[in-house]
């Protein structure tokens, strides 16, 4: 089906049974698959050391490959920004290579959107979804293939009950509908991290959607401050939640929650913030074309986004 080229920018593969099964599971499903030199290269933490994986990157951007993926996330690519070959992505990108990932890779794609305005896609990764135990979710395959084949028109899904509620004290109708809108973002923590560098991209009437991990409540309240407290959420057009997981709940919570979070954040700025995005580190993951313009319509209890 597609030319993928697999490369580590970010932290080291530890688990390599899980690389390999996420090769094999993309073969199986017709993919030819090309790996990085340095793919599964290692120096402390990283998947190699700086000028390695800089260089896993720019291997990556002259591939030729219909998709070039990440092998997983974890923490590196903000050590590299300032050295990372931004023209040769964005050429490869207008040459046909759709550069794909997610967490770590949020650093990638705001700096390659912020130097040269070019897309990217937020989706899989090898190891945590086409390596996973078992049988990956068919949803995210399904997705995967038609970024891969350029079919992805859109993607929907179906906003809590709570949300509901929220847009009907928004208007009459209850509905929300943003046109001609770049969508952009990703994981939480990476881009707090780029706020105030020349890595942020500086997006007004934005779609801004964010995912994380392993982040208590508090913490992901904290960080959305400091995009309300830099008037990032103010400017965008709709603030749009995916997942926030794999956390564990304190006794000193007394009732505070991610629900907690999301109602503060609603009476802090006037950008509508809607929820249950499916996207972040589930395994039932969307595609999403960051640096498009795309439209969004939540009517009733249903949510879409398209930009075919």
């Amino acid at each position: 089906m597609s030319h993928i080229y697999i490369y580590s920018p970010s932290s080291a593969v530890r688990d390599k049974a899980a690389f390999k099964r996420g090769v094999k599971r993309l073969q199986t499903l017709g993919h030819a698959v090309e790996l990085d030199t340095d793919a599964l290269s290692s120096a402390m933490r990283f998947a190699g050391d700086d000028a390695t994986r800089i260089a896993a990157v720019t291997r990556a951007a002259a591939s030729g490959a219909d998709v070039a993926l990440t092998s997983r996330g974890g923490y590196g690519l903000t050590r590299i920004l300032k050295d990372l070959p931004y023209k040769a992505i964005a050429k490869s990108i207008e040459r046909g290579t759709q550069f794909a990932g997610l967490s770590d890779f949020t650093a990638l794609q705001c700096a390659l959107l912020a130097k040269t305005g070019a897309a990217t896609w937020a989706g899989p990764a090898v190891i945590e979804d086409f390596g996973c135990e078992g049988i990956p979710d068919d949803i995210m395959e399904a997705c995967f293939d038609d970024m891969a084949c350029g079919q992805g028109e859109g993607t929907g899904w179906t906003v809590p009950i709570t949300d509901a509620r929220y847009l009907q004290a928004r208007s009459k109708t209850g509905d929300l509908r943003v046109r001609d809108a770049t969508l952009w973002g990703g994981n939480l923590t990476v881009l707090c991290s780029l706020v105030g560098t020349p890595w942020m991209p500086e997006i007004k009437g934005g779609i801004l959607f964010l995912e994380d991990v392993n982040e208590h409540p508090y913490r992901i309240e904290r960080q959305l401050t400091q995009l309300i407290n830099a008037g990032i959420l103010g400017r965008q057009k709709a603030v749009v939640l995916g997942a926030f997981n794999r956390y564990k709940a304190s006794p000193h919570d007394k009732g505070y929650k991610l629900q907690t979070v999301v109602d503060w954040v609603r009476t802090q700025v006037k950008t509508p913030v809607i929820t249950g995005l499916p996207f972040g580190h589930v395994p039932t993951k969307v595609m999403l074309p960051v640096g498009q313009k795309v439209e969004l319509l939540v009517q009733d209890r249903q949510a879409l986004v398209f930009w075919g």
